[in-house]
């Protein structure tokens, strides 16, 4: 798994944090969609995923930006990132 990494995402509206591998090689446009929908499945609804999902830094409140990968973004193993 050396092109993945391990990160806690927090979801306020599902008052839930989980632990997800996300790709180094992807978009993080793509991650978003994906997680969005996981969440929404994992947190049984209370999350509702859309087309404005974003995930932010944890740390900073950074909006991550949608048109970079992953990688290029300095997401590491046990960044702590926020679905909103």
């Amino acid at each position: 798994m050396n092109n993945k990494v391990l990160v806690e995402i927090s979801v306020p509206a599902a008052g839930g944090k989980y632990d997800v591998f996300i790709p180094l090689d992807s978009r993080m446009s793509e991650v978003v969609r994906l997680v969005a929908s996981a969440m929404s499945e994992l947190s049984q609804g209370r999350y509702k995923a859309t087309e404005q999902a974003v995930l932010l830094d944890a740390e900073s409140g950074t909006i991550l930006r949608s048109d970079m990968m992953v990688e290029e973004l300095g997401i590491k193993n046990g960044s702590r990132l926020v679905l909103v």
